[in-house]
């Protein structure tokens, strides 16, 4: 009987957890825009393969941030805030939540 009441206690806390969690515990919820290419539901870094800039449009309810150098690393260049659109004229990658 003891371990039955375990189980369901283990259970119930489970069903409770997964009740409460959002859907998208790990990535942005929307779309972000780089360079016309559109990223669905993003999450991390993504590197841009231009020598002429980055261009952002955030359509997600997170801020994507704009670095320098590749692999979001270096300087932020810039905070895109969610609806905004930017252009960066040296940024080569942008890391979004």
């Amino acid at each position: 009987m003891r371990r039955l009441t375990m189980a369901l206690a283990a259970l119930s806390a489970a069903g409770t957890l997964a009740i409460t969690l959002p859907g998208s515990a790990f990535a942005a919820d929307g779309v972000l825009l780089i360079n016309g290419r559109k990223f669905f539901e993003p999450s991390g870094c993504v590197n841009v393969p231009s020598r002429f800039g980055v261009n952002v449009l955030n359509g997600t309810n997170e801020v994507a941030f704009v670095f320098e150098g590749i692999d979001c690393t270096g300087d932020v260049l810039a905070a895109v805030e969610p609806g905004d659109e930017a252009f960066v004229e040296n940024g080569t990658s942008v890391f979004i939540r």
